[in-house]
């Protein structure tokens, strides 16, 4: 017995299906005759075979049933397959359907309006087995190939549903991640009794590498800081909190500032002592490519004498309405790059009405569209524009220019600064 041959394609699984199907054909033909001979063909080339003697017949069908393939004659009555080809179009359907109009005309003119109806192929009258087989292998690859795009695109869907999750998920963590970087600065502005300091924090992402802070040693001594981790991201911030536990202004015991005596009291370190053992700890305990760099300020407030260490990090700034600006320092090694590295203090004395800012290169370094830096010029300049504003204002100020500088392009680095500013000596 011959073996039955088999041509028709099943469709995979797609958007919940539990298993492949065989392509299912309509035959659409008021001749019963006609009819049979297509399906009696198709039947045996394994397709599942749907039959009409009318258009409207065949709408109902294709409403009722995931018709993948038309085949219908053109010259039928009341509805002609012309006319059911259109409505065919405009049914809402999840796959494309693959229409073939049978037709004894051969004229141009003819053809052009049936494909402009919507028709993909055409058969000639008589049918031909082999012409059909044809034909319908031909609207199997288009068949195929829009299944393998169907799938690819969910497969597609479904992966970018999972990175939108994960996405989400991640902005999530890291917008957690922001309040408690941005929890490390608890005060903005405070008001000492012959002083006050005000701070400026602004990521150029979610997080970033940039800390600055300030703590009592005692009554009448403070310490500023600030640093600036190598690098963006997340790697960055982790560096961060660490070096923010060291600075910690609420618990002396993991505050590096502060040396424990025998006898339970508490000593402060000099600032290059400070900028030493911050080394020692990158080096030995801290697994990271990372460095970083610091300026580190002990401020007496008695009478505005300061020593400062500078590591790496951009000159601090000393300006007055009356001496104008100056830049201190000599630079120094950023902190973590080499063991064993010496780091050096430097000391002056600010004036009543003085005011120190300890900023990150994030500030020089703000880019315009042009590719210009604010660069030192820059800061020069705006700080002297803005001598009648002070605090949290004065910074305020600062930013504004930074922003407008920049031309709403984002900021490359994250941009902090600190600044103290002295009143003079205290009544004692």
């Amino acid at each position: 017995m011959k073996q039955q041959e088999t041509v028709g394609p099943k469709y995979q699984p797609v958007n919940g299906e539990e298993k492949a199907t065989p392509l299912q054909v309509l035959v659409v033909d008021d001749s019963a005759l006609q009819r049979r001979i297509i399906a009696l063909s198709l039947k045996k080339w394994g397709y599942k075979i749907h039959q009409a003697d009318s258009g409207s017949k065949a709408l109902e069908i294709c409403e009722s049933e995931k018709i993948d393939m038309v085949i219908s004659d053109w010259v039928m009555p009341e509805m002609d397959g012309l006319e059911f080809c259109k409505k065919f179009r405009r049914l809402h359907r999840e796959r494309y359907g693959y229409f073939i109009l049978v037709t004894s005309k051969n004229d141009k003119n003819d053809v052009a309006q049936g494909l402009d109806a919507g028709a993909d192929d055409f058969l000639s009258k008589p049918v031909n087995s082999a012409e059909l087989k044809a034909r319908i292998r031909a609207g199997t690859r288009v068949l195929e190939m829009e299944q393998e795009l169907l799938t690819q695109n969910e497969i597609t869907n479904n992966a970018l549903r999972e990175l939108r999750g994960l996405y989400d998920a991640i902005n999530r963590d890291l917008a957690e991640a922001e309040k408690l970087q941005h929890s490390l600065i608890p005060e903005r502005h405070k008001k000492l009794e012959s002083a006050e300091v005000s701070l400026l924090f602004k990521s150029s992402s979610h997080v970033g590498g940039d800390l600055v802070g300030f703590f009592s040693f005692s009554k009448d001594r403070i310490g500023l800081f600030s640093l600036d981790v190598s690098g963006h991201g997340i790697s960055s911030a982790l560096l961060t909190v660490r070096l923010a536990g060291y600075l910690s202004p609420h618990n002396k015991t993991q505050n590096i500032a502060f040396d424990r005596q025998t006898d339970g009291s508490y000593r402060h370190r000099s600032p290059k002592d400070i900028a030493r053992l911050l080394n020692e700890r990158m080096m030995e305990e801290l697994d990271t490519e990372h460095y970083f760099t610091m300026a580190f300020a002990e401020v007496d407030l008695t009478n505005g004498h300061v020593i400062m260490v500078q590591a790496g990090h951009p000159h601090p700034v000393v300006f007055n309405p009356l001496t104008g600006v100056r830049y201190l320092g000599d630079g120094g090694p950023p902190i973590g790059l080499l063991p064993d590295l010496e780091f050096e203090n430097f000391e002056f004395d600010l004036k009543a009405g003085d005011r120190l800012l300890l900023h990150s290169d994030g500030v020089t370094e703000c880019q315009n569209r042009a590719g210009d830096l604010f660069d030192d010029e820059g800061l020069e300049q705006m700080l002297m524009r803005n001598l009648d504003g002070s605090g949290p204002e004065f910074l305020d100020d600062l930013m504004w220019e930074l922003t407008d500088f920049s031309q709403g392009e984002p900021f490359g680095d994250d941009i902090s600064a600190i600044l103290i500013e002295f009143e003079g000596n205290m009544l004692r």
